[in-house]
């Protein structure tokens, strides 16, 4: 049984999105603080949008544990239960830094080897 190009796509993309989870949230809690709703949809808005909110909270937590981020409680604008926003803390921005310059050693050159790939003529020739 095959898979539908769709699911192979939206699969590759959650393995490939799994893996740099961590520093796409830290990146948006460093721009400012926030809280778990917004996540998700700034992720979406970012084109990310496989990433639901329940796989968010146990990333959160295991960074909150790990030291790189910590949390307050807030009152809603509108009225509601107060919000648990996160912020990054000094080792965040640290493992920030250390992961964006990580990310573009390792997707530079893939980018160029999938891109060379597509001046092949897929005959077997160099």
């Amino acid at each position: 049984m095959t898979k539908e190009p769709n699911a192979t796509a939206d699969q590759r993309r959650s393995q490939l999105l799994r893996g740099v989870l961590d520093l796409c949230l830290l990146s948006l809690i460093a721009e400012r603080p926030r809280y778990g709703f917004e996540f998700a949809q700034a992720l979406a808005d970012g084109g990310l949008d496989l990433v639901s909110e329940g796989s968010i909270y146990p990333l959160l937590a295991r960074m909150e544990r790990a030291g790189l981020i910590s949390s307050y409680r807030a009152p809603s604008p509108s009225g509601g239960a107060p919000r648990k926003y996160y912020r990054p803390t000094e080792a965040g921005h640290a493992e920030l830094t250390g992961g964006r310059a990580d990310w573009q050693a390792f997707a530079g050159p893939v980018g160029r080897i999938l891109s060379a790939g597509t001046h092949s003529t897929g005959e077997g020739t160099p």
